[in-house]
């Protein structure tokens, strides 16, 4: 870490790495590689942690969904509207079941019209541009400038031409816990630790009070 990180910052990091150092891919149950299939699944997150519903509901909604087989484009379009609406209501996410629903059958049938069903030809024709990454995403429906942000967050660590992205949730948190509120110094923070679990505790900080407050707890307490 550089040394224009300060000690607090680094007692910091390292206690908001042990309270909530996971990715929403990692709680999802994903065990998130550069292939087609977990690529998917991370884009099917992304759409469901971008509506107005709590993170834990969407992890779970999205656990569902994979353990009813939609775990491909595939597989997510050919299942029915009903079995869609059936497996998000499984996992509580009831509110925008229907339309999410609708969107799941859509959105995989442009990923796999538009990408053959492997988001690594979107990564290809990016050619290294996160902006263009995002733009490409949101061709997909139900995928906005959030879900865009949220993909590219957690796929940051198998993707790293796309650069250190925290998003605006991750910015918030940060400032909640004093650490540096600019991507580049936070990018100083988190130096030599796994980016997309680092960006993921932040998110937890701004959305949980409660956790950011432990963590400045804990900072405080280390050596």
């Amino acid at each position: 870490m550089s040394a224009a990180v300060s000690a607090a910052a680094r007692r910091t990091a390292d206690s908001l790495l042990e309270e909530c150092g996971r990715t929403y891919a990692a709680e999802a149950g994903i065990r998130l590689r550069d292939t087609p299939q977990p690529l998917y699944q991370v884009l099917v997150l992304s759409q469901l942690l971008s509506a107005r519903i709590r993170a834990s509901v969407a992890v779970a909604a999205a656990r569902a969904l994979f353990e009813h087989g939609m775990r491909t484009p595939r597989r997510m379009a050919d299942a029915t509207w009903q079995q869609r609406v059936d497996a998000l209501g499984e996992g509580g996410y009831r509110r925008y079941d229907e339309r999410t629903s609708t969107q799941l059958g859509e959105g995989a049938e442009l990923v796999l019209e538009v990408w053959k069903g492997d988001l690594r030809r979107l990564r290809a024709e990016a050619d290294g541009d996160g902006d263009t990454v995002r733009a490409g995403l949101q061709r997909v429906t139900g995928i906005g400038p959030a879900g865009a942000d949220i993909f590219v967050r957690e796929v940051q660590g198998v993707w790293p031409e796309t650069g250190f992205h925290v998003g605006a949730k991750g910015l918030q948190g940060a400032e909640r816990l004093g650490l540096p509120t600019s991507t580049a110094r936070l990018a100083e923070v988190a130096r030599g630790r796994d980016p997309a679990v680092f960006a993921a505790a932040l998110v937890r900080a701004a959305l949980d009070r409660e956790t950011a407050e432990k963590v400045r707890e804990a900072a405080r307490s280390r050596p």
